[in-house]
């Protein structure tokens, strides 16, 4: 479906929404395109829009400006400034600021972070505000990093042989 204009839709399958303000509950969509997009208890493949508050909702990629996240699972979040609260993100790119609230999160690149109770695998950011537990720091990541490059150098240089 697509058109310029309002759209709210319940409890119902759906491909491809695109307008000004989009509103979803209960439903599941595959792409979403819209300038402020709401979504209450939505499975969506792809997301995208300028304003995008999701409540207990899963998607693969969300991508905007300002992105709030609350009790939701997104695989790839990518925007200008980012709320997690209580979610689950494997890949969060921020370019500026990302507020963590007791979420969980494997990858968190950003200029600033701001978290309360959260954990994340590695935490790529210039400011680090609040408490935050994670696996790796820049060093650890890097020697990883150096170690698997040079046990799949070691791999490559058997195989040929």
């Amino acid at each position: 479906m697509m058109d310029e204009k309002e759209h709210e839709f319940t409890d119902r399958k759906l491909e491809i929404i695109e307008g000004e303000f989009v509103k979803i509950s209960q439903s599941s969509v595959r792409n979403v395109e819209g300038r402020h997009v709401e979504m209450e208890q939505v499975c969506a493949l792809s997301v995208d829009g300028e304003k995008i508050e999701a409540a207990q909702g899963a998607a693969a990629l969300i991508s905007g400006n300002d992105i709030t996240m609350n009790q939701s699972v997104g695989m790839i979040v990518a925007g200008n400034n980012t709320r997690l609260k209580y979610s689950c993100v494997p890949l969060s790119l921020t370019r500026e600021n990302a507020t963590v609230k007791k979420s969980a999160a494997g990858l968190i690149a950003a200029n600033t972070v701001k978290a309360e109770n959260s954990a994340a695998v590695l935490v790529l950011a210039k400011n680090i505000d609040g408490n935050i537990n994670t696996l790796l720091d820049w060093k650890s990541a890097a020697a990883l990093g150096a170690v698997l490059g040079g046990i799949w150098g070691i791999f490559t240089l058997l195989r040929r042989r």
